[in-house]
């Protein structure tokens, strides 16, 4: 800011090559505009006017729309992940009834309750047990 209060505007220059860059980055699906925009520190229509410009298939007279293969290729790799871990959840569960199946059936067959009730007594830690 100068002495006046008004904010002070910096006139940047990009190259050819830079502005090539970022259109075919965008072209190629790898970020989308607004990707774009934060990771360079360049203005949306800025971008946008550079596509128009350089891109061989973007043109004004054509509405972008900004479901590019970037942005498809991230919601199928978090789908394969909610898959995944669904699948993990669909194992611990079935290891989870298979141990209470065994429990239930120690208590059957042999008499042994593995769960643990509130009315048992806490042990000491300090006596000895009896050996048979």
């Amino acid at each position: 800011m100068i002495k006046t209060g008004k904010k002070v505007r910096h006139l940047r220059k990009f190259s050819e090559d830079f502005k090539l860059k970022i259109v075919q980055q965008y072209e190629r699906g790898e970020m989308s505009v607004p990707e774009l925009e934060k990771y360079y520190q360049v203005r949306n229509p800025t971008i946008y006017s550079w596509i128009y410009k350089y891109s061989d298939y973007n043109k004004k007279q054509i509405q972008v729309v900004e479901f590019k293969n970037s942005q498809m290729n991230k919601i199928k790799k978090l789908e394969d992940r909610i898959k995944e871990l669904e699948r993990a959840v669909g194992q611990k569960q079935m290891n989870v009834d298979y141990l209470e199946k065994m429990i239930d059936l120690a208590k059957d067959e042999y008499g042994i309750d593995i769960k643990k009730n509130s009315n048992t007594p806490q042990s000491s830690g300090f006596k000895a047990t009896n050996k048979k």
